[in-house]
């Protein structure tokens, strides 16, 4: 019987004669003209903040790289590591009191959280001597870092991938400071981007715990305090309570076995205030005197002055942000790393002194307050650019280069109190 198409069984297709046109390009020119729309899709595709993870996966695999040469290529440069390895072997050797705890550049001044973990560096370094296998570790350090601020981006759901390249490949300083100088800071901003991926997703105590670890590691990190204690009081009071709870009764228990030996010692060396800083190593103040620079009027005006853009960003950035920070979607990402590192911003620009290493302080954080202000793109590149320059292409720092510095921090805090969240559509959030 033969098979036509009222009979043929079904699910079974005819055959056709001719074969299905293949895709593949069949002359030299349709070769070409298919790698020139690949690459065309993947360069728009920088501009979608929908594939921002993919690239951020790539990214973290190029940084692997570019880090493993660095270690191998770039001649190490001697700072702090071996002093901090002084430091931790006198608490290794049984000292408890922080007075008598000190290294080649001076007295021990982080807190104990510092003397923890660096105690664990001492031995998995062979006592601090293997350089090699300790810049390896910090370029791990580096790339957890790496992920989280990644992490934090991606949740905002505006910052298109182009801005991570920028933020991963161009920065010259904040590579030298993670592999080539083993910093103390990079373990510290390690466990505050930690953190602030726990805030983000409403996971506040735990939150708290690890922004207290990163205060044990060096009290830089309380320039993101004010913000967070404005974020923990939008959730209640309880949760504020239990908040500060954690994070001071976290210190207490660190610090116990140097507060029962020496109290003093270990309050005035760890959470040192006052202390005067060396105007040879300034980078952000180079432009005025030295004897300006030590002026204690100078160092009150600052601080003055800090408190009063404190009182300004609440008021013009983040109250309008109260309902906002509850939540966990995109708006409630952006509004909490907004007062987060808005709080972190002011407190570098009225720092006392700011020396090289400190610019992972706020590197990953100006990315998000550029791309987050309405401004045009020529204004952010020419912004991080001043910032770069002053870091990583003027040493010493010189009158121009701090002056850059100082005018570039001028203009973004202008910025912020005059934008404030309601320009920007990632942000913009309806006070109730």
């Amino acid at each position: 019987m033969p098979v036509t198409p009222a009979n043929r069984p079904r699910g079974n297709k005819p055959h056709s004669s001719k074969q299905s046109t293949s895709k593949l390009p069949r002359t030299p020119a349709a070769f070409v003209a298919l790698i020139e729309s690949y690459i065309w899709n993947v360069v728009l595709s920088m501009w979608n903040p929908k594939v921002a993870k993919r690239w951020s996966r790539l990214l973290l695999v190029l940084e692997v790289c570019l880090c493993a040469t660095i270690i191998k290529r770039v001649n190490y440069t001697e700072i702090d590591w071996q002093a901090y390895m002084q430091e931790v072997e006198g608490f290794l050797n049984g000292t408890l009191d922080y007075s008598k705890l000190e290294g080649g550049t001076g007295p021990l001044v982080y807190p104990a959280g510092f003397v923890y973990i660096f105690s664990g560096l001492y031995y998995l370094t062979d006592h601090g001597k293997d350089v090699v296998s300790a810049q390896a570790i910090f370029a791990g350090i580096y790339i957890a870092m790496l992920a989280l601020v990644f992490r934090l981006y991606i949740k905002t759901r505006h910052i298109a991938p182009y801005v991570l390249v920028i933020m991963s490949l161009t920065s010259f300083r904040i590579h030298s400071l993670f592999v080539l100088r083993l910093f103390n800071d990079c373990v510290a901003m390690l466990l505050f981007y930690g953190s602030a991926n726990l805030f983000v997703g409403n996971r506040w105590l735990t939150g708290c715990l690890l922004f207290s670890s990163a205060v044990s590691v060096k009290m830089s990190v309380l320039l993101f305090a004010p913000g967070l204690l404005f974020l923990l009081l939008q959730q209640g009071y309880r949760t504020t309570v239990l908040g500060l709870a954690i994070c001071a009764g976290w210190q207490v228990l660190l610090a116990t076995p140097f507060l029962i030996v020496n109290p003093i010692a270990y309050l005035e060396r760890s959470f040192d205030l006052g202390r005067v800083f060396l105007y040879e190593w300034t980078v952000n103040w180079r432009f005025v005197s030295e004897k300006f620079f030590l002026d204690r009027s100078f160092h009150v005006a600052l601080f003055g002055l800090h408190l009063v853009l404190l009182v300004a960003l609440c008021w013009r950035c983040w109250l309008p942000l109260r309902r906002a920070v509850r939540t966990t979607d995109a708006v409630g990402v952006n509004a909490k790393l907004m007062v987060l590192f808005t709080s972190n911003f002011v407190g570098i620009a009225c720092s006392r002194s700011m020396h090289y290493q400190f610019y992972v302080w706020y590197f990953h954080t100006l990315h998000f307050l550029l791309w987050t202000m309405p401004m045009r793109f020529v204004t952010r590149a020419l912004l991080l650019g001043m910032i770069e320059f002053a870091f990583a292409f003027s040493y010493p720092s010189t009158n121009f280069s701090s002056g850059v510095l100082f005018l570039s921090h001028v203009f973004i805090v202008a910025s912020i109190l005059r934008n404030g969240p309601s320009r920007s559509p990632s942000v913009a959030v309806n006070a109730p």
